[in-house]
């Protein structure tokens, strides 16, 4: 199991109030705890305005790397924030994240190519999320015609089938499940990820944890 911490987002109200005062104490608190959990990699999303963003994952990335070496999964949904902030990681890790929305695929899979950087690769095009097993395996082959484009390794990819809340759509689990048997079947040596908190979320009297996992 890959574990993916996702405590340093800028979305969680304490860790935007800790990015505003630059607090470092509390972002290097939160990934140590993290990392002394087993996470295999810790999630950095800044969450604050795209002229500022780089420069705040980069104090970020900073903070946390000067207490544990755990690997950075760079977090942005700008690509070229993403590229920015990646010099600054002590080690290969992982970037969250490409899909067949926009451009960015093209923009990041060219720069990781010949390195060890793996990839979060969402299920999703310029359509939006798919609502079905077929269109969603659809875009997954298209991200993998990509990946062959440029050289990336099965194994260097985290493919997230997409979780959607169970409140707004009934099937959502068994989508995700079926998307998730047909890429191992093709690709034994891919990896699955997903936001598991997302299926509960907006559900009575839930209070699962946040954590993204990865089988391997």
């Amino acid at each position: 199991m890959i574990i993916i911490g996702e405590k340093l987002n800028g979305s969680i109200p304490a860790v935007a109030k800790a990015i505003a005062a630059k607090d470092e104490a509390f972002i290097r608190e939160r990934a140590k705890l993290q990392a002394d959990a087993g996470a295999t990699f810790l999630d950095v999303c800044a969450s604050v305005e795209e002229a500022v963003e780089a420069e705040t994952l980069v104090w970020m990335i900073c903070q946390i790397q000067s207490v544990t070496d755990v690997p950075i999964c760079v977090d942005s949904p700008s690509a070229q924030t993403c590229l920015r902030a990646m010099p600054f990681c002590k080690r290969p890790g992982l970037i969250n994240s490409v899909s067949m929305e926009g451009d960015k695929i093209d923009t990041i899979f060219p720069v990781i190519a010949d390195t060890d950087w793996q990839c979060v690769a969402l299920l999703c095009d310029n359509d939006g999320i798919p609502d079905s097993v077929e269109k969603r395996m659809d875009v997954f082959h298209a991200i993998m015609a990509k990946a062959k484009q440029y050289g990336i390794a099965p194994s260097r990819l985290h493919i997230d089938p997409l979780v959607v809340t169970l409140s707004t759509d009934q099937t959502a689990l068994l989508v995700f499940a079926e998307c998730c048997r047909r890429i191992k079947a093709e690709y034994p040596d891919i990896h699955i990820t997903s936001g598991l908190s997302n299926i509960s979320y907006g559900l009575p009297a839930c209070r699962c944890a946040k954590t993204s996992t990865t089988p391997s």
